[in-house]
């Protein structure tokens, strides 16, 4: 009973939160798979706006391509990541999984596309610097498999609406999220809980009289 009630609500959740803010086109966020990881990694705990700063900066400097961020010097890495935050360790990530996917995987991430989604997942998660968010966001926003990636926003909306024990790690938030949502929804809901997550489910200071799900949220004050 209680798994069937939590789908109902995650079920108006959805339908509250689509009315509030616009679900973005998979095809502006998707593209190439390489570049996606790159821009992945530089989004780690850092604002969307100097995310496109440092992506765009990097862009001008170096090939972005496996090949071209491998034979680049990091400090010419460091210094286009400048405005994005923690830059010294996710210029050497990118440099070094550059590096790997050039030596290991014949220089090409294609086989997210044709590989089952259990073992591209493996596959990407022996890259460095890739844990199963990055590897997820690649999986279903460039090839469109049917998994929900799971970042600081999504985690912090689906325990504040009580869907997840509050300790629960990222494979237990993923799989009730995939368990509560059909795999059509999947990118819909990562996008829209992230919305909500930056709009009114703030970390510190949560608008919760203003939010638009507050009626759904067992965690309204």
């Amino acid at each position: 009973m209680f798994k069937e009630e939590n789908r109902a609500r995650a079920k108006l959740v959805l339908e509250t939160i689509e009315s509030r803010f616009k679900v973005p086109s998979i095809s502006k966020v998707a593209g190439d798979p390489f570049k996606v990881l790159v821009r992945t990694i530089i989004s780690q705990s850092t604002a969307e706006i100097n995310t496109r700063r440092a992506y765009e900066n990097l862009s001008k400097k170096v090939i972005l391509t496996p090949k071209g961020l491998a034979e680049a010097d990091v400090e010419e890495i460091e210094e286009a990541l400048f405005v994005a935050g923690l830059y010294r360790n996710k210029s050497r990530i990118i440099k070094r999984v550059s590096e790997a996917i050039l030596k290991d995987m014949g220089g090409s991430l294609d086989f997210i596309y044709s590989d089952p989604l259990e073992k591209a997942r493996r596959k990407l998660l022996r890259l460095p610097g890739v844990g199963p968010k990055t590897a997820d966001i690649l999986l279903l926003f460039c090839a469109g498999k049917p998994v929900l990636p799971v970042d600081t926003h999504v985690n912090r909306v689906s325990k504040r609406l009580g869907f997840v024990p509050e300790k629960a790690g990222y494979e237990e938030v993923r799989k009730t999220l995939e368990t509560l949502y059909a795999p059509k929804e999947y990118f819909k809901v990562h996008m829209l809980f992230i919305s909500l997550g930056r709009r009114f489910c703030k970390a510190v200071n949560p608008r919760h009289d203003k939010c638009p799900v507050r009626h759904l949220c067992p965690s309204k004050p």
